[in-house]
């Protein structure tokens, strides 16, 4: 089987790399010539110069998956690859886009005759070895389409993979995986922020972790990640307390708004980052390495603007 992926940045290349590690063929491109080539060369992976150079080298149904960030840049892609395909193609948008956005974006594709999944995407840069969580939006058909290339990406063919429901559903069940994640990371910040206030214990954050690691109720991989930060540097006095917030947290409590479902654990974890970008505090420097254990995400240093 047969594919492009638009998009070879942290995630995007990690993804080719598990798919051809699952005999997967992929056609790659990337606005960084340097990034494609790099890439081709060591996964076999197809080389293309551009989008239209990409859909040259598929063959129907045509399937493109797009690795990009949300709002204008994913929004353009599309709508520069609609006349590039035709009926029975297919577009996917792994990124973290708005589900409204993605609704909108499947109907104007199904009036083409054009297929569409929206496939919330959540594993970080361990997704490469571990397999990522997949969280499918689509019709029955385009999923059925999918799934070889689904099963390669997951951890296993029957698991960490799932066709959630219609267009929309897979960025919808995305969102609030990522709300979920921010009241986990701040109970975790808040309660070892709690643990190195008391002073006259003297307690040792780093054996705590660990020690909470095992048969503990509150195990979990943020907890793992986190204990392994703490080995190197308990203090984290390089790390500014600054902790940046994703579109999804924000679309998570509005959807709260929407509904009339109270969800104060997450609306507070979100006002927290707000609060974190302009105070200072161990908390913060500890939700700021979580974000960089797991995703890969930039931190900002101490001292810096």
């Amino acid at each position: 089987m047969r594919m492009a992926m638009v998009g070879l940045g942290k995630m995007g290349g990690n993804m080719v790399r598990r798919m051809r590690r699952g005999g997967v063929e992929v056609v790659g491109y990337d606005r960084a010539g340097d990034v494609v080539a790099q890439l081709a060369k060591e996964t076999g992976m197809i080389a293309a110069g551009s989008v239209e150079d990409a859909v040259s080298k598929l063959s129907a149904p045509r399937i493109v998956w797009l690795m990009l960030p949300s709002g204008d840049p994913t929004e353009q892609q599309i709508r520069a690859l609609a006349p590039l395909l035709g009926k029975g193609d297919i577009i996917v948008d792994g990124g973290n886009s708005n589900y409204h956005d993605s609704q909108r974006r499947g109907a104007w594709l199904a009036e083409r005759g054009i297929g569409f999944m929206d496939s919330g995407t959540s594993g970080g840069i361990w997704g490469l070895e571990n397999g990522y969580c997949l969280m499918v939006g689509a019709s029955d058909a385009v999923a059925q389409t999918m799934t070889p290339i689904l099963q390669a990406l997951a951890p296993a063919a029957d698991r960490g993979w799932a066709h959630v429901g219609p267009v929309g559903s897979g960025h919808f069940t995305k969102m609030i995986h990522n709300g979920i994640e921010y009241g986990m990371m701040q109970s975790l910040a808040e309660g070892l922020d709690l643990l190195k206030g008391k002073q006259e214990f003297n307690l040792d954050l780093a054996q705590i972790t660990e020690l909470w690691r095992h048969s503990s109720v509150v195990r979990s991989w943020l907890l793992d990640l986190t204990a392994e930060a703490l080995k190197g540097d308990q203090e984290l006095a390089s790390i500014a307390p600054f902790v940046p917030d994703s579109g999804e947290g924000r679309w998570t409590v509005i959807e709260s708004v929407d509904q009339g479902v109270a969800a104060p654990v997450l609306t507070l974890a979100l006002q927290m980052r707000f609060n974190s970008q302009n105070q200072t505090g161990y908390g913060y420097r500890l939700l700021s390495t979580m974000r960089n254990a797991f995703g890969g995400h930039a931190v900002k240093q101490a001292g810096e603007r």
